[in-house]
């Protein structure tokens, strides 16, 4: 119905046509600008870590192992309190879910510039998972209100592209607050890092209180009509498979279901990796300045920017999900590989590691794209969150596990080489576990 909307000029230009694209137009400029901001915020949050490494090191007499355990602690905290924040949200309502993860996760934030030992360290990370916990998984259950599956590849991808413009954006903005405000009322440039990029979450947070709305009947800035339209087209979804995933107990039993949550955990591995190791990574290619890279971290993101918007397009418009995201994985794999085969060559090496790191990130809106044409209305809450959950233990687990080999062998290429291990086998169980009849049941 949305797609022939779109894709058929004469439908799309009569009443029922441009009425459908007016609704959807306005539903985007007022929810995705907002949810877009609060996530590139969410992201550098989670990941300004990985810069403040490079300084807070010597002061904490923090080992490569010991980061790896302090960026694990985050997912702890994050993985514990998951599924019940996704479930409290149905009961609550978005906005007061948002508007409380946001307060909370921006003050523990500038709570970790006081941090200092490891202990204290391991301490406010794991504070930080349990305040984040359900924000992303909330905002991809919340999308689904509003959006269709048949738009929601793309608007997951709009959505998803925040973190890669944090991605961009992080570097150089950690590198300019670290060289500028170094000594700042007696901070460490670590210090000061944690405080300035807290307190627009605190900010943001205050102001989803009174922008955001918890479902399409209940604004007052669409109309009857309008109301009705969104209405119209999220009803054969809600309808379809009611009872096959209506409790948390039978999610879990569910087979496919864990195997989404195994697909997502290779690609968390990839992304996790990216994200906590990036930085050290290019310090090992022989580049010291945090100002230099700062900048070319942010080439990844560039890459996946571009990449995300593309694939999101095609695999819209062929509602084809897995074998663009096998494919994408395998990219990803491949990089990983020749980052160790060409790790002389400084050229070759930032090449590699954006094209690998970029195609990781591009993998996360792909993926996110399945679980909702899977689930039922009755289990999208749980089981969003059960597989966000299941593959949110790969970023538990991989900064520990990377950090142990970094430290036991002195080389992340090998670390790297264990995650390319992941994207296949991650491939391999999309392909061969989740058949595609699935998803165009839930997209027909």
């Amino acid at each position: 119905m949305t797609s022939v909307a779109e894709h058929s000029p004469a439908l799309a230009d009569d009443p029922a046509g441009r009425a459908l694209k007016a609704t959807y137009r306005k539903i985007i400029w007022r929810l995705l600008p907002f949810l877009f901001l609060a996530y590139v915020i969410n992201s550098i949050d989670r990941i300004n870590i990985s810069f403040a490494k490079l300084r807070m090191s010597e002061d904490l007499l923090l080992s490569d192992a010991a980061y790896g355990l302090g960026a694990a602690a985050f997912f702890v905290g994050y993985l514990l309190f998951e599924v019940p924040s996704n479930l409290y949200m149905q009961r609550v309502g978005a906005r007061r879910t948002i508007t409380r993860i946001m307060i909370l996760w921006g003050l523990v934030t500038m709570a970790t510039s006081l941090v200092s030992t490891p202990q204290q360290l391991y301490a406010a990370r794991f504070f930080l998972g349990v305040a984040e916990a359900g924000f992303f998984p909330g905002v991809i259950l919340y999308l689904t209100y509003w959006f269709p599956a048949a738009r929601r590849g793309r608007i997951t991808s709009i959505f998803i592209m925040a973190g890669i413009f944090a991605g961009i954006v992080s570097g150089p903005l950690a590198g300019w607050i670290m060289t500028h405000f170094h000594g700042w009322y007696g901070l460490r440039d670590w210090q000061a890092l944690f405080v300035f990029e807290g307190i627009p979450a605190v900010v943001l947070g205050l102001f989803a209180w009174f922008w955001l709305d918890d479902k399409p009947q209940q604004v007052k800035w669409l109309t009857e009509q309008e109301k009705t339209i969104v209405a119209a087209q999220l009803a054969p979804e809600q309808g379809k498979a009611g009872a096959r995933h209506a409790s948390f107990r039978q999610l879990l039993r569910d087979p496919r279901v864990l195997m989404a949550g195994m697909v997502f955990f290779c690609i968390y591995s990839g992304t996790n990796t990216v994200a906590y190791w990036m930085p050290t990574l290019i310090q090992g290619f022989g580049l010291e300045d945090i100002r230099h890279i700062g900048l070319i971290s942010s080439l990844p993101y560039l890459v996946a920017l571009v990449a995300m918007y593309l694939l999101g397009r095609s695999s819209d418009r062929h509602l084809e999900r897995r074998w663009h995201l096998a494919s994408t994985m395998l990219v990803g794999a491949a990089c990983f590989v020749l980052l160790g085969v060409f790790q002389g060559n400084l050229v070759l090496s930032v090449l590699f590691m954006s094209l690998g790191a970029g195609a990781c990130l591009s993998a996360v809106p792909l993926f996110w794209t399945i679980p909702p044409s899977y689930l039922s209305s009755a289990g999208a809450a749980a089981g969003i969150a059960l597989i966000s959950s299941l593959g949110g233990i790969a970023a538990m687990v991989s900064p520990v596990l990377v950090g142990s080999i970094k430290a036991s062998t002195g080389s992340l290429y090998i670390a790297f080489d264990v995650i390319a291990g992941l994207l296949v086998l991650g491939s391999l169980i999309l392909l061969l576990g989740i058949p595609a009849r699935l998803l165009r049941e839930h997209r027909s």
